[in-house]
């Protein structure tokens, strides 16, 4: 199998190779190539690439010129749009280290018999353990006694004492690959766990003691609410005004899947007013934040820098299932994730 990988400053080329070859492709077959560009780079294009697609940034050439005859791409970040599908003749396959594909053109690679195939709950646990970090932080108010400190200060006084996890009410929004590996961190702190998922079955929630719940319970009723479904067309902005203003004063908001989710300026309007006691947030409509954002100046509010996946054990993870979907389609002739499967009569 010809695979040529592509390295971005998020996971390098050197993961995919190594699993390659563990997977008992020869080495020989595989090239490498990095995509252009610095981290920021690379980081807005992906921003962009969000919203518009693959073919909104500019054309990769150097990625055009080193597709060659290779059968199989391995990938993360880089776009792919038409250029790169038709610079590739023998191509079979386009495998992406994560689970969204806004980078990868999947309708000019359907019509070219390419299958496009995702890879599912590779950063689960470190966006799981980030979750944890930040309803810590904004409930100790450890970020806020940190700067305090480094700025000279010995800030004590926080507008109340602190919350812990233990013993609380957790609201999950969405229970996929990264609910349920949240659901397993949050059993030693002996949680109450309330579930909003109608897609997610009896025994999924029975076997993490979770409590299925509408979304209206979950705000209502949690501690701490976390956002983790997926973004469709029927989730976009699914979260606002009317769900903050259910949650308890008491109450915090944590997102760590995608910013459109969330009716941020609802957030905003909640967070300013006191309404609930804070959030902690790793994504945001734009990135970075301008400097001159309104969300750095709330006292209540823990940011981070989307890095919820960015771990040494994601990247290893990533080009783990990455090249055992590769050895797939060596073996088999396909793979039977690939998003457009049934285009292609694999089903």
């Amino acid at each position: 199998m010809r695979t040529l990988v592509i390295g971005d400053h998020y996971i390098p080329a050197a993961p995919y190779v190594d699993a390659l070859t563990a997977q008992g492709l020869d080495p020989a077959g595989i090239r490498t190539v990095d995509w252009a560009g610095g981290k920021a780079d690379q980081h807005a294009a992906q921003q962009r690439m969000e919203h518009e697609g693959a073919n909104a940034v500019p054309v990769p050439t150097e990625i055009v010129e080193a597709v060659g005859d290779a059968e199989a791409l391995a990938l993360h970040f880089a776009p792919v749009p038409a250029a790169v599908l038709d610079a590739g003749e023998a191509l079979r396959a386009v495998v992406v280290a994560r689970t969204g594909l806004e980078n990868i053109d999947v309708a000019a690679a359907t019509e070219r018999k390419v299958a496009v195939v995702p890879v599912h709950g590779r950063n689960a646990s470190g966006v799981a353990e980030l979750a944890i970090g930040l309803m810590i932080s904004e409930g100790r108010d450890v970020a806020r006694a940190d700067a305090s400190v480094k700025a000279g200060g010995w800030r004590k006084d926080f507008g109340g004492p602190g919350t812990e996890i233990g013993g609380s009410t957790i609201g999950l929004v969405g229970f996929g690959h990264v609910g349920r590996e949240l659901a397993r961190r949050l059993s030693g702190f002996d949680v109450r766990l309330l579930v909003s998922d109608p897609h997610v079955s009896d025994d999924a929630l029975a076997a993490h003691a979770a409590v299925r719940a509408d979304l209206d319970t979950v705000f209502r009723e949690s501690d701490f609410v976390h956002v983790l479904a997926r973004l469709t067309p029927e989730t976009a902005r699914f979260i606002g005004a009317e769900q903050f203003a259910l949650m308890k004063p008491t109450a915090y908001f944590v997102n760590t899947s995608r910013a459109r989710l969330v009716d941020h300026d609802a957030l905003y309007a909640a967070l300013a007013a006191g309404r609930i006691a804070g959030a902690g947030l790793d994504v945001y409509d734009n990135e970075p934040l301008p400097a001159d954002s309104p969300w750095r100046q709330l006292d209540n509010v823990t940011l981070t820098t989307h890095f919820g996946g960015e771990t040494h054990t994601t990247n290893l993870r990533s080009a783990r299932l990455v090249a055992q979907a590769i050895a797939e389609l060596d073996r088999s002739g396909r793979v039977a994730s690939a998003v457009n499967a049934g285009a292609l009569g694999w089903v």
